[in-house]
């Protein structure tokens, strides 16, 4: 028996059953088994490498459209029906086109869902969307609210883009989204995340020495000692394109200020700005665990840190840097300057139980682009030893 079975079989599982009708967040083989019975469904074939170990990614279907504003269908409309109403011109991005910072855009995805009653879903930006500020939500037809599929939903899926720091170049097929899955009541309590971190230490602190409170408490790393006394990144409000496709490309000092350590002195984040910043502890989610990051919580601040919610699991879990994967915090203030000091609790990560262990983790094995990170910029920027 693998070492991550034995692991899950120590921790708090879903219920009795078979996993198929276990509740919790479905895993890789479910969501491979749901697009074999067409209840995920896309025109062209959705590769294996799309789907994730508890998350889906999705793709960006040929036409964008540019819209006056963001809106929510509302219960009796469809969501092309509201472009209908709101669309100011159509953009073909077969071929890869421009998105301009502070404009808003609805993609029709490639993907389309054919939900069970029981199944819904929650959707969020993926790590490299938010790290390059670009503000994505997922809608449905007859939505009320975004990031969420009500259960039994049967029909298209389309995404709200809005680049806030970068103009950006995207192409049909582009990922910039991901679809999580969950059947019933998921969410680990309070006291079952102190006992899950008693048992396998969710990050780098002793057992009574987290802060759980509607989550598992992180703080931010504004010391330096990791990164020879580069604790963050502040975007520049003007820079060139960003090609989300291109990997390894871009000198991050053309897009990018280094924020410097200050001693005693943390930073301000100004309302205009948006900053990369890193957690202070490491985060391990092991096999049986998904994660999310509350995006905003005014109990500890007016900023919004983590645009990208999503750990799959074994992030921070397996290979040689297991123990040493922090999480990079997104971060950007609401109305007022407001100070952050290194230690400051920034966000709390909300754990949920999966049915069943996936079949693969996130790692280096599976192409995972941020295992081992410690304050790290989307991938489509360069890093040391790349000639930067």
């Amino acid at each position: 028996m693998s070492e991550a079975v034995k692991m899950s079989d120590r921790v708090e599982t879903p219920g009795k059953g078979a996993p198929g009708r276990r509740a919790g967040v479905l895993p890789y083989q479910a969501m491979l088994a749901m697009i074999e019975a067409g209840q995920i469904r896309a025109d062209l074939e959705i590769p294996e490498d799309q789907v994730q170990p508890a998350s889906m990614d999705l793709r960006l279907g040929r036409t964008a459209y540019r819209v006056r504003g963001s809106f929510l269908p509302g219960p009796n409309a469809t969501v092309m029906e509201k472009i209908e109403r709101f669309r100011m011109h159509e953009i073909d991005l077969a071929g890869g086109a421009a998105l301009e910072k502070g404009c808003v855009y609805i993609v029709p995805l490639m993907e389309s869902l054919k939900l069970d009653r029981n199944i819904a879903g929650i959707a969020n930006p993926k790590s490299s969307t938010g790290r390059l500020d670009i503000f994505t939500r997922l809608i449905t037809d007859n939505a009320t609210e975004f990031e969420r599929v009500r259960g039994g939903y049967e029909g298209p899926l389309y995404l709200e883009i809005s680049p806030r720091s970068f103009s950006i170049v995207v192409h049909e097929g582009t990922r910039l989204n991901q679809l999580r899955l969950r059947r019933g009541a998921s969410a680990y309590s309070d006291a079952a995340i102190r006992r899950l971190h008693e048992e396998v230490g969710l990050i780098d602190r002793a057992p009574g020495e987290e802060d759980v409170s509607n989550g598992l408490a992180l703080s931010v790393d504004l010391g330096g000692e990791h990164n020879g006394g580069l604790v963050g990144w502040r975007a520049r409000h003007h820079a060139p394109l960003i090609d989300v496709e291109k990997i390894a490309h871009y000198d991050p000092l053309e897009f990018w200020d280094a924020i410097m350590v200050r001693p005693g002195e943390g930073i301000f984040l100004n309302p205009d700005d948006f900053y990369i910043l890193a957690s202070k502890e490491a985060v391990k989610v092991p096999p049986d665990c998904a994660v999310e990051m509350v995006a905003y919580d005014t109990l500890v601040g007016e900023f919004r840190v983590h645009y990208a919610g999503f750990f799959d699991p074994g992030f921070g879990w397996t290979g040689d840097a297991a123990g040493n994967t922090r999480a990079v915090l997104e971060v950007r203030s609401h109305e007022v300057p407001f100070l952050l000091e290194d230690g400051q609790i920034v966000g709390r990560l909300a754990y949920d139980k999966l049915t069943e262990v996936p079949d693969k983790l996130y790692g280096a094995g599976i192409g995972s682009s941020y295992q081992g990170q410690g304050l790290m910029l989307s991938k489509q920027f360069k890093r040391p030893g790349d000639g930067t």
